[in-house]
């Protein structure tokens, strides 16, 4: 089955919205959907219609219809089956099926489609699945409504304490017997001073505030994860991997990462990723550790379109490697190569192809690629607290390693002894920046004492990025298919912390 687009149109042919799955001109689809209306016959039972060289399959919705266009040689069945879940799929996202409806959940339909069909082939999911798929929360998204919704908070409040200054100024006049908002100076000969009417005074840039919720008492030695229920804009940030750095502005960033975005200019582009996540308790216990990869395939001429590419998998850990249903899954287990499925078929251009993905999960401390040991001890005064990094494996090279430590400085204040490193504190939390972390550098120290108990100084945050694979899956060459011919290439490789925290 070869699908070319899947569209929503009224009875009359306008169209709603069209989603294709292959190269296809905007002048192209609108022939064929405009086409569409007028080659149905209302006496036929028939829900497909075939011209000379595609093929209408649709179903009446309402006042509406869902139509899938696809080639001619395309097994009917299957384009019936796929049509049923196209037409289950509107009404998850359409309370009424009608234009409106339609138009304003239009998005949310074209993320739904794409989660049916990739590169014109039904992908193998069901409806829960692409629901959940395309229900993911987004951290993006998380960061700029809880900016909005801080800064409104924060702006309200300020425009209270205003009101209430501007309250207190205008009654203390009154008692001394002058005006409201006026200078109470002048001389015998001048009239009742008229009073000044109050201008709207600019609202400051709101400022973000930190508090820590303590936590049940235990005593730990080891930094490690799980998230609190962080009440405040600026702990929720950093929960989510994020850096409020200190400024009459919030301002949200994050370590410097390696772009995923493809800026080269070579026809064909290799982009290898991975996300590392891990939970870990405070006594060394790892709830989770995950590292999530995806080889991704960029192609701008067809002259390259039909490569092969072979990967060489020398982890000896257990990695749960899966192949796109496009590519051949059995010749790539036997031979590490990554191929289309149907010989000879190209890859789209001008699309990033995710071809290879693969996942490392375990349960065991010695897995991690950093461990931090922290030492909190109680004074009278508050605490003194020491903290050290250690690199496990020394092939390892971390950058921009930064650890956060909620640090508030109440009832006292911040003394840092020992730094290996540079650090920085604002609005209650302490980060601790180290630019490189590797086989010279593989520990180092941070000791400081500040006011709060043993638990105050958790969740801690970790955030650092690596330019090689975790996981050891490495590219070993690219060739034409089906022959020996090298194709030269461009390649990235970006490591992340997705998630990377400690309590």
């Amino acid at each position: 089955m070869v699908l070319l687009a899947a569209s929503v149109c009224t009875r009359k042919g306008n169209v709603l919205l069209s989603r294709q799955f292959v190269e296809m001109t905007k002048s192209r689809i609108e022939g064929l959907l405009s086409a569409f209306p007028k080659l149905i016959v209302t006496d036929k039972q028939h829900t497909f219609i075939e011209t000379e060289s595609v093929r209408y399959v649709y179903q009446p919705l309402d006042k509406l219809y869902i139509v899938l266009i696809t080639t001619k040689s395309s097994n009917i069945l299957e384009d019936l089956e796929t049509l049923r879940l196209f037409a289950r799929v509107i009404p998850e996202y359409c309370r009424n099926i009608d234009e409106k409806e339609v138009s304003e959940n239009v998005f949310q339909l074209i993320f739904a489609f794409d989660e049916i069909v990739a590169l014109g082939y039904r992908e193998s999911v069901n409806l829960a699945q692409i629901k959940t798929f395309t229900e993911m929360d987004s951290h993006d998204e998380k960061v700029y409504q809880a900016v909005r919704q801080t800064q409104e908070r924060e702006a309200k409040e300020e425009m209270k304490k205003k009101a209430k200054e501007l309250q207190r100024q205008r009654m203390e006049a009154q008692r001394a017997g002058r005006a409201p908002y006026s200078t109470g100076i002048g001389n015998s000969n001048s009239g009742p001073v008229t009073p000044s009417q109050p201008t709207e005074l600019p609202l400051p840039a709101p400022t973000p505030v930190q508090t820590s919720r303590p936590k049940p008492a235990g005593k730990g030695m080891k930094l490690g994860r799980k998230t609190a229920n962080i009440d405040t804009f600026v702990d929720s940030i950093r929960k989510d991997g994020g850096v409020v750095k200190d400024s009459n502005k919030i301002a949200v960033t994050e370590p410097v990462r390696p772009s995923a975005v493809t800026t080269s200019t070579s026809p064909l582009h290799l982009r290898q990723e991975e996300k590392i996540l891990a939970s870990i308790h405070r006594e060394g216990d790892v709830d989770h550790f995950e590292v999530r990869g995806l080889l991704c395939l960029h192609v701008t001429d067809q002259e390259v379109a039909t490569v092969q590419i072979n990967v060489d998998n020398s982890d000896e850990r257990q990695i749960q490697i899966q192949t796109h249903p496009n590519i051949d899954k059995r010749g790539f287990q036997e031979t590490g190569v990554v191929a289309m499925k149907q010989a000879g078929r190209p890859f789209p251009l001008n699309t990033d192809v995710g071809v290879l993905k693969w996942r490392f999960q375990s349960n065991e401390s010695e897995d991690l690629p950093l461990i931090i040991n922290c030492w909190p001890s109680e004074t009278g005064q508050g605490c003194d607290v020491n903290i050290e990094y250690e690199l496990q494996d020394h092939k390892l090279e971390l950058f921009n390693v930064l650890v956060s430590i909620p640090v508030s400085t109440q009832g006292g204040s911040l003394n840092v002894t020992q730094c290996d490193g540079s650090y920085s504190h604002s609005h209650g939390v302490l980060e601790w920046s180290i630019p490189l972390i590797d086989k010279t550098n593989s520990s180092g120290t941070l000791e400081f004492s500040a006011p709060g108990t043993a638990d105050s100084f958790y969740p801690v945050n970790v955030n650092f990025n690596m330019n090689q694979p975790f996981c050891d899956i490495k590219i070993r060459g690219v060739v034409l298919a089906g022959t020996e011919k090298t194709v030269p290439y461009s390649s990235e490789c970006s490591v992340l912390t997705e998630q990377y925290t400690v309590e």
